[in-house]
């Protein structure tokens, strides 16, 4: 091989493609730059990429466990239409992918990439590609958080959320134990739930949050000589507001949802503990592309 690092960084930098596609090019070409980009659009990669450069904020979120229920994944996989998320070919796709997180245990997306797509011959990233120039759209997996132990899945709204919960149980092959993960994993997804419990909240958001009640009480005209009493009282509504175990159960607001699982636990005659769990939204966090749409049809008309 008659090239470096450098050049696959190179030729990466011009096409938009993979790094392995890149290396792939130049091994064919024996390190000749111009041959490498001409391999990469003959085999419809440099159209792929160009594709990769489009904002992608649509999609799914979705979760699921094996069928046991000993292992569970939550993956988020971005398209740039909502019509896309219909699409049963790209249903499939997503489904492959969370199969395969939980039969390889990839350690981030990355490694996910290279692994061989459950049910395929293909790598995940081969796969994905694929199903860019079938749909046409650009399409990238996002993130996902694998689960060992007695998980539950969710997923709401048609994969607008992806719930999946992670439990400590001896009871785990009981239907009402079934129930009650659902339970608190649609909790979650209505509740937006930030947090396990108090210990998992950051030190610094706590004190960010006692800053802002400090000086809303000040303002409000209460003496500061009793803000930080006040403050304690609203820090633990934040709790409460926030941290899953202390939220209001939202089909029993007479419980917590702490209180539920140890009632649904008492009743089964073993132990249910929440241990962990991820909620995705699809597309949070992504800056979407905001057409304008009467400016490009009046661009086309002149």
């Amino acid at each position: 091989m008659n090239f470096t690092a450098q050049d696959v960084k190179a030729l990466r930098e011009k096409t938009g493609c993979g790094m392995m596609d890149c290396k792939k090019a130049l091994v064919e070409s024996d390190g000749d730059m111009d041959k490498a980009m001409d391999f990469l659009r003959e085999q419809g990669l440099a159209k792929q990429a160009k594709k990769a450069s489009r904002v992608a904020a649509e999609g799914v979120a979705f979760a699921t466990t094996t069928a046991d229920g000993k292992a569970g994944v939550v993956v988020e996989v971005n398209a740039e239409t909502d019509f896309v998320a219909k699409n049963a070919d790209f249903m499939a796709f997503v489904e492959t992918v969370a199969n395969t997180i939980l039969e390889g245990n990839p350690a981030d997306v990355e490694a996910l990439a290279a692994l061989k797509a459950v049910g395929t011959d293909m790598t995940v990233e081969e796969l994905l590609r694929e199903k860019v120039l079938v749909i046409g759209e650009n399409i990238k997996i996002r993130r996902f958080v694998r689960f060992e132990g007695n998980c539950v899945s969710y997923v709401h709204m048609g994969g607008k959320i992806g719930v999946l919960v992670n439990f400590d149980t001896d009871v785990a092959d009981k239907a009402e134990f079934v129930a009650c993960g659902k339970d608190v994993a649609m909790q979650i997804a209505a509740m937006g739930t930030q947090y396990l419990n108090r210990d998992d909240v950051p030190a610094e958001v706590v004190e960010h949050e006692k800053e802002i009640m400090k000086a809303e009480v000040i303002n409000s005209g209460k003496p500061e000589a009793i803000a930080d009493k006040i403050v304690m009282g609203k820090i633990n509504k934040f709790y409460k507001e926030n941290c899953l175990v202390d939220q209001e159960f939202v089909k029993d607001n007479k419980l917590s949802v702490k209180q539920y699982v140890d009632s649904v636990a008492k009743q089964l005659g073993g132990k249910i503990t929440i241990t962990a769990f991820a909620r995705f939204e699809k597309g949070e966090g992504i800056e979407k592309r905001q057409d304008d749409f009467a400016a490009e049809v009046a661009s086309m008309t002149k």
